[in-house]
Formats: structure tokens, sequence, C-alpha cells
């Protein structure tokens, strides 16, 4: 499962900064707070939307899945596999790496991460002053 928290740093280099954390089976892709991908079996998935899928499915990339244990359904998610090209093009993998975070970003699961970080300070100085 997990390996070298800094394996992909050359591949995500023309990106920026990224740091891997463990994520249920398997790892995390994050840039700062946001996670923008994740990796499972040495694959490495980015999150889409809507519109940004639709980059991933003319290049024949599969979506990661799993099965619920509970009731056996097979579950596609909005991660995306890369493309194996990336893997030897760290400028295109920037590119495709941008915007997977302006997805998480702007997802509504990071507006509420955002919106609870900003007040976690206030509730803090709040209970200080009680």
């Amino acid at each position: 499962m997990a390996g070298d928290p800094r394996r992909f740093d050359d591949l995500f280099q023309e990106f920026g900064p990224i740091a891997i954390r463990r994520f249920f089976g398997g790892e995390g892709i994050y840039c700062g707070e946001v996670m923008i991908g994740m990796v499972f079996d040495d694959t490495i998935y980015l999150t889409t939307d809507a519109e940004t899928r639709k980059s991933f499915v003319a290049e024949k990339c599969k979506p990661f899945k799993f099965t619920k244990r509970s009731t056996g359904e097979v579950v596609s998610t909005h991660w995306y596999a890369v493309p194996e090209r990336l893997y030897d093009g760290p400028d295109e993998l920037a590119q495709w790496a941008r915007v997977a975070f302006s997805v998480a970003s702007n997802s509504e699961t990071s507006r509420k991460k955002q919106a609870k970080r900003a007040r976690a300070p206030a509730q803090k100085h709040s209970k200080r002053q009680a």
C-alpha cells in the first residue's frame, strides 16, 4: 500500500508541492488542505466533476470503484485514473492536477471544511473569554 511519501514529488514538480496522507486503504494526494487525488494499487486518481470528467473519458480512463461490504453494490466514484502517458509528462500532469485542484477547491465538501476551519479560531477565542 503506502510507499515513500515523496515518491511523486518529481512527477508533481511542475504542479507544486504535494503531501501524501493515509486515506482508507490507499493514500490521498493533497495540495495544502485540499485533496486533489488519491493513490490505490500504484494508480493515481484525480478528482473530477461532470465537465472535467469528459477529458478522462475521452482518454479511456477508468473511475475508481469499490464494493460496499454491506450490500455488495459496486460504487463508481468521481475519481478517475490519470492517463498512463501523464506518468512520463510532468508538464501536462501539472495541467490536469491544476484542474483537479480547482474542482476540489470548489466542491461542496471543500467549502464546508473551509467554513469549519474559519469558525474554529473564533470558537476557541470565545471559549477563552467565557
